[in-house]
């Protein structure tokens, strides 16, 4: 399976602009042999906010950053050892708003097929997961919510490898692949979820 980025290119983002906190993310794709793959982080387990959870790298705008694009690129080499200069952007997703006020600004783009060495004072691996499973359906799931902060909210679960994308990635996701891929979101959900005002329903970034 493969990513047509023309639709994120073409796409014209939605932004958040009322968030404290700034922060952007690198949606990376590594072309292979057999399709398309997406690069994600796995956490370290010894952090405070979203231990072990999966994001795309990134993370928060410093004030020496010229803009979030910059600050997406930054963070991807401070995590994985990926160069600014390696990156071919085609554009990027709606910002995120996230349960820890930050609104994140997803870029998306290519890069090369090699290996990424996590930094692992903030990342434990660097995983690359098919787009041909992120699009199976009997990889995903979603449940509906109703958050304190947000009222009813959809989660959306990627299970792919071993691994589950959920989240604000997850959303990112899903957008993703509605803009790249002939994949659509399931109009109903699989489960409904009690209100549960101690769950945090979007990992903020790393």
């Amino acid at each position: 399976m493969r990513l047509d980025l023309s639709g994120v290119a073409a796409h014209d983002p939605a932004e958040v602009d009322d968030e404290p906190r700034q922060a952007a993310v690198l949606a990376a794709a590594v072309s292979r042999a057999d399709g398309d793959y997406l690069l994600f982080i796995r956490r370290a387990d010894h952090l405070g906010e979203h231990p072990g959870q999966m994001g795309f790298p990134g993370g928060g705008r410093e004030p020496s950053d010229a803009g979030l694009r910059v600050t997406a690129l930054r963070e991807a080499d401070e995590e994985i050892g990926l160069r600014a200069d390696e990156a071919e952007v085609a554009g990027r997703l709606d910002d995120v708003r996230t349960v820890s006020e930050y609104a994140v600004r997803p870029f998306v783009g290519r890069v090369p097929d090699r290996t990424y060495v996590p930094d692992g004072r903030e990342v434990a691996e660097v995983v690359a997961l098919p787009v041909a499973g992120l699009v199976d359906r009997e990889n995903y799931e979603s449940e509906r919510r109703n958050h304190p902060h947000y009222g009813e909210v959809r989660l959306h679960f990627f299970h792919v490898d071993g691994y589950t994308v959920w989240g604000a990635t997850g959303r990112m996701v899903v957008q993703l692949l509605e803009l790249t891929t002939g994949w659509q979101t399931p109009a109903t959900v699989d489960r409904v979820i009690d209100p549960d005002p101690d769950t945090d329903v979007d990992p903020g970034p790393s």
